[in-house]
C-alpha cells in the first residue's frame, strides 16, 4: 500500500506542479509580448489539465491499456489502482487550475 499511496501523491503533485507552472511561465510570456497575464495565466491553466493529467500518469496510451487488458481479463485490482491514479492526478490538475483562478481573481 505504499508504493501505491506514495505514487498517488505523486501523481497528484506533477500534475498540480505542471499546471501551476505553466500559467506562471505562460504569464511571464505574457508580460513579454505585452498581453494581459491574468487572463493568459487563466487560458493556459484550462488548456492544459489534460496535458497535466497526461503528463503525470506516464502517457496516455499505456494507463488505459492496463485498465482494458486486466479488467476485461477478470483480473480487477490493477485495473482499479490505474484508475485511482488518474483521479490522483486528475484533482492535481484540477487543484492546480483552481489555485491560478483564485490568485488571478477568477473569471467572474
Amino acid at each position: 500500500m505504499g508504493s501505491f499511496l506514495s505514487k498517488a501523491i505523486l501523481d497528484f503533485f506533477i500534475a498540480f506542479g505542471i499546471v501551476i507552472g505553466g500559467a506562471m511561465v505562460g504569464g511571464v510570456g505574457a508580460v513579454i509580448s505585452l498581453q494581459p497575464p491574468t487572463q493568459t495565466m487563466l487560458d493556459v491553466a484550462d488548456r492544459i489539465k489534460i496535458w497535466a493529467l497526461a503528463a503525470a500518469v506516464g502517457g496516455t496510451i499505456d494507463p488505459m491499456r492496463v485498465i482494458e487488458s486486466n479488467f476485461l481479463g477478470g483480473n480487477l485490482s490493477p485495473a482499479i489502482k490505474q484508475i485511482l491514479f488518474l483521479v490522483s492526478a486528475f484533482l492535481g490538475a484540477h487543484m492546480g487550475s483552481e489555485l491560478v483562478k483564485w490568485v488571478c481573481g477568477g473569471r467572474e
